[in-house]
């Protein structure tokens, strides 16, 4: 599992810098400064949860147990409910892809959680 959350954090990584890229570049002029906001929390929690996704990677192999394993896929389920309703959210001005944005929330909150039971 460990070179599956490194793959999936190095690629997670790799799309918040370029979604930060796109916010700040292409879309200042096409987007409401709420929404350009809303965009960039999106990526925030993105690029947070790609570096939980390498904690994950490397504490993988010293961690046994499941608990790990389901932090890191709730990691990912957390990026993408949260930061991906969030984008399009602001992209689209959907407003209904709100109601998904709070089980993201859930999963990385999750996640945390069972990053310490983990530990424990």
């Amino acid at each position: 599992m460990d070179k599956t959350f490194l793959l999936a954090g190095a690629i997670a990584g790799f799309i918040a810098v370029g979604f930060g890229a796109f916010g700040a570049h292409g879309l200042r002029e096409r987007l409401t400064p709420e929404m350009l906001a809303v965009f960039e929390t999106g990526v925030r929690y993105h690029m947070y949860h790609a570096l939980a996704l390498l904690l994950t990677a490397a504490l993988a192999p010293r961690v046994p147990g499941k608990a790990i394993v389901a932090a890191g896929w709730l990691f990912v389920a957390g990026i993408v409910l949260f930061s991906g309703s969030l984008y399009v959210l602001a992209v689209t001005g959907v407003r209904m892809l709100g109601a998904v944005t709070p089980f993201g929330g859930v999963a990385f909150l999750a996640g945390w959680a069972a990053l310490a039971v983990a530990a424990l």
